[in-house]
């Protein structure tokens, strides 16, 4: 369970007032919908999402509005939309196969759980911290420069992995391509959320298409641990792990091929009153200060500032994600040992994807809605009701009662991560989105990877309830390190700034799509 840009629109932030219902630029000569002197579309010298010569850009007749499958289905017939969401979808099933497919194929070849699980985290760790790295160079050079090279990188790393742990290889040499093939992972997921950011921008609709890529997520770890599973038991140690392999080079050049919808570059902040590409004016101009002796002085690059400087919610919600990183991962290891103590350990796999089939409901049900509550109240009130769930399991008798708490407990999952991404998006300058993003999925990924080997030993010493109490804990300190840190998930600008919608979304802006 697992594991997401302009300013958001009513159902994004939370905000009360409706965007305005002229186009930009209707109002006494001025850029459309500024505010104290704002460009057009800002709530705090953002780039305007109303330039109609952005690449693809259109003037749509009327705005997003459907209710219900009406909503994704509005969507995704968007310009490009199906195209850049189902083959991220195909990309990113490695994410549910990848370390359980390492488990299986050394496992199979050592007979020792103790290592696979070792090779498995040191895969984990390189995918967390290379995401990140590679999500910045995306923002820098664009992502089909990127995605190309790496993933195949990540093929031949994947390659060499399978065939030194099918000879029996040194343990350092599948340690290092375990790592290198981890590292080199795309991380497609934060890349189909910065696309939909740019595509809905204005439009109030980004949590729907969040909640769709978050119900994405979970049919990719209903279905893909099954899959993996059953190649690599029944065909060939490594089957599960080339399927995963293949499945994420076929679905990132097919993902990378589609040019049209690439956010447009943004690689540094822009001067005051210069106009970027696309017809983007970010704010008033400067006459550049003239030396004694007639010359210009050079102008100073603009210093990027690091990442937890310009999202300053990373703060709070990286521990926040680590912590249910180890809390989903311990979750996963108890319910196979508690099936395994009711002699039914197949029945786990349907309990998990029980699991992941609540989630996936819920995130449905949460895209559907236009909320008024603020953003960051969300998160909080979700991840609560997620933590309350999860204190439940180390309580029930059997199988069944597992079963039915289960699938309530999922249901708050994917509207947690949902509105953990959303406030990631609307924080995020829009050069750093990506990136951002992906630092959460990191944080899971080193969760998963901490969390797993503690879980193991707790449950081979006390059994799968104590498992569950571990798991709680996790959650109850995902919860406390949340409500802690509120402060920094509000908008920049004070409470007052985050309900806000720039009024420069309307009629011209609410339908546009990158094609």
């Amino acid at each position: 369970m697992r594991a997401r840009t302009r300013r958001p629109g009513p159902d994004d932030a939370g905000g009360h007032r409706k965007p305005a219902s002229e186009p930009a630029g209707t109002a006494a000569g001025e850029p459309g919908g500024t505010a104290a002197g704002e460009p057009a579309g800002t709530a705090a010298g953002e780039p305007a999402d109303t330039a109609p010569s952005e690449p693809g850009g259109t003037a749509a007749d009327k705005p997003l509005g459907g209710r219900g499958a009406n909503s994704y289905l509005e969507m995704l017939r968007l310009p490009g939309a199906l195209a850049f969401s189902a083959s991220g979808f195909l990309a990113r099933m490695p994410m549910s196969m990848f370390s359980l497919g390492t488990v299986l194929l050394i496992a199979a070849v050592t007979g020792r759980y103790g290592l696979a699980g070792l090779v498995a985290a040191v895969g984990s760790v390189g995918y967390a911290l290379g995401a990140p790295q590679f999500a910045r160079l995306s923002e820098k050079f664009g992502q089909r420069s990127v995605l190309r090279p790496q993933v195949a990188v990540f093929a031949a790393a994947t390659v060499a992995f399978m065939t030194l742990a099918e000879i029996r290889a040194p343990l350092a040499a599948i340690i290092v391509f375990g790592a290198l093939a981890g590292g080199t992972m795309p991380s497609v997921g934060s890349m189909v959320r910065a696309r939909w950011s740019v595509l809905l921008a204005g439009t109030g609709r980004l949590h729907t298409a969040f909640s769709l890529e978050s119900v994405a997520d979970e049919i990719i770890f209903v279905v893909g641990p099954a899959l993996v599973t059953l190649l690599a038991t029944a065909v060939y140690p490594a089957a599960g792990l080339g399927a995963a392999m293949a499945m994420c080079v076929t679905g990132t050049l097919l993902f990378a091929a589609q040019r049209r919808t690439q956010p447009p570059l943004r690689s540094h902040p822009v001067p005051r009153g210069r106009t970027v590409p696309h017809g983007r004016v970010l704010r008033r101009a400067r006459a550049p200060l003239t030396a004694r002796d007639g010359r210009i002085p050079p102008t100073p690059k603009p210093r990027r500032s690091g990442i937890w400087t310009a999202v300053p919610g990373l703060v709070t919600l990286v521990p926040v994600y680590w912590f249910l990183g180890a809390m989903f991962a311990t979750i996963d290891l108890s319910t196979v040992a508690f099936a395994a103590e009711h002699g039914h350990i197949a029945v786990a796999g349907l309990v998990l994807g029980t699991y992941a089939f609540g989630s996936a409901v819920g995130g449905l049900w949460y895209g559907t809605r236009h909320w008024r509550a603020p953003l960051e109240r969300r998160f909080a009130m979700t991840l609560g009701c997620t933590v309350a769930g999860v204190a439940t399991f180390w309580l029930m008798p059997g199988l069944m009662a597992l079963f039915a708490v289960i699938i309530v407990a999922g249901l708050s999952i994917s509207p947690t991560l949902i509105a953990g991404y959303g406030l990631i998006e609307r924080q995020a300058p829009p050069e750093r989105r990506t990136e951002g993003m992906t630092w959460l999925s990191s944080a899971i990924s080193v969760g998963v990877a901490t969390g797993s080997p503690l879980a193991g030993h707790l449950i081979d010493t006390y059994g799968a309830r104590w498992g569950y109490l571990l798991a709680a804990v996790c959650g109850f300190a995902a919860a406390l390190t949340g409500l802690a840190g509120l402060g920094r998930l509000r908008r920049p600008g004070g409470p007052a700034d985050s309900d806000r919608v720039a009024s420069g979304t309307g009629r011209a802006v609410a339908g546009r799509a990158l094609g």
